[in-house]
């Protein structure tokens, strides 16, 4: 793509129908889990990204027979029954956290020598919470420079613990890749979070998943859980339109006024993040939940005081969403947002101010006033969200510029396509 992109502002309310692509979320958590499955797996629906692409090469650089169609939306993958084929490999994971993450537990679960690296962001990023926890496992793992941070490298003989503490704190992946792994372990495990649970809606997604592939888990306490040694059976499994996607289209409808149906989700969807219409909802705007779509419809909208912390990818929406309020929105407990593709709450506050709109950084989140946003290149720091949720801003103001449109490939390669689609007619 160009070096930017220029949002046009609509002249009408906001209507039409869309369904946003598959989740990155549940593809990469039902990749994982269909490699340690015994026999054959379908899926369908799945992100064609970046990141997604990231976690199939790496899995066929394991040794096991990943076969893609993202044209169709499919991949089919032969499980290899817990068992990680190669004993070496390189794994490069880009800026892919899922991928890093859920990779470094599965090659725990290996016999042999693992190293997973990523961009010079990947680099920066923490890791440190789950090398810690595969060590009580006896698992050797080290990051390669020192930093708590990848490269990671892992030397195992397989996963023999029957108990794992865990932080969560700063991101619940670290939770997540530890589960999916456990019922591949050589006994049962019990995985404990020690402290604050962050982002806990995306542990009950990979819960679903996993039982959906036969695994049993119970939760005798409260973030601690027990997970059987019974692995994993292949199936056929349908991926859902990404919760966090669809929040650009739900703001797009509540910052015009309009109303926007996004197809294929619904109250009980796997994602949390459908939570974000909860937050529309309480900013004045109006929703209707059916069997398979929600709708939003835009209203005057008022400021709020919110804690997003379940639903922390969805913060940068709202806070595009923030300057059309009457009244400040305060969003809070999204700390751990500033160990994502880049410092959220940093990055946000500087562009908001760099298009006019005042805004307050606070440690745990920010404070956004209403105002007219102005003229502006906004700068993403090759974050795709960045991109996605500034791009709002563009439909009521001129002048909004979005630099390295491309940075979406990471989740959403035709994103800016179906916005322009959404909005055609009324330009």
């Amino acid at each position: 793509m160009s070096d930017f992109v220029e949002i046009k502002p609509v002249s009408a309310p906001i209507r039409g129908s869309i369904r946003p692509p598959g989740s990155k979320s549940l593809t990469n958590r039902a990749l994982i889990i269909a490699v340690l499955a015994s026999g054959k797996t379908e899926l369908t629906g799945v992100l064609e990204s970046v990141d997604t692409r990231v976690m199939a090469t790496a899995l066929g650089t394991l040794g096991i027979q990943v076969e893609t169609d993202f044209d169709n939306h499919r991949i089919q993958i032969h499980g290899a029954g817990g068992i990680i084929p190669e004993a070496k490999a390189e794994l490069w994971c880009e800026n892919s956290g899922t991928s890093i993450r859920f990779l470094t537990a599965l090659c725990a679960i290996g016999n042999g020598t693992y190293r997973l690296d990523g961009n010079e962001r990947m680099r920066e990023r923490p890791i440190s919470p789950l090398v810690e926890a595969l060590a009580q496992a006896g698992v050797d793992v080290n990051c390669e420079l020192g930093n708590d941070c990848p490269p990671v490298i892992v030397r195992t003989y397989g996963l023999t613990a029957n108990a794992i503490e865990v932080s969560g704190s700063i991101s619940s992946q670290y939770l997540s890749g530890l589960l999916m792994v456990a019922p591949a372990a050589t006994q049962g495990m019990t995985i404990r979070v020690v402290g604050e649970l962050v982002s806990r809606p995306y542990i009950d997604m990979t819960l679903d998943v996993m039982s959906s592939f036969g695994a049993t888990i119970d939760e005798p306490e409260l973030n601690s859980f027990l997970v059987r040694a019974t692995g994993y059976t292949g199936r056929s499994y349908d991926i859902e339109p990404d919760a966090s996607a669809a929040s650009y289209f739900f703001a797009a409808a509540a910052i015009t006024g309009g109303e926007v149906t996004v197809e294929g989700l619904h109250r009980d969807a796997l994602q949390g993040d459908v939570g974000f219409v909860d937050a529309l909802v309480k900013m004045g705007c109006e929703a209707k939940w059916e069997e398979n779509s929600i709708t939003l419809i835009g209203k005057p909208l008022t400021g709020i005081d919110i804690d997003m912390n379940a639903i922390s990818d969805t913060a940068q929406t709202l806070a595009c969403v923030a300057p059309f309020a009457n009244g400040p929105t305060r969003i809070r407990n999204i700390a751990h947002n500033r160990v994502k593709e880049t410092d959220r709450i940093q990055a946000v506050v500087d562009e908001l101010n760099r298009a006019g709109i005042k805004a307050e950084e606070h440690e745990d989140g920010m404070t956004i006033h209403p105002g007219t946003p102005q003229s502006a290149t906004i700068q993403t720091y090759d974050d795709h969200r960045m991109a996605m949720s500034f791009a709002l801003l563009g439909l009521k103001a001129p002048g909004i510029r979005i630099s390295d449109p491309g940075c979406t490939s990471k989740t959403y390669p035709h994103y800016f396509e179906d916005l322009e689609s959404l909005c055609r007619g009324v330009r």
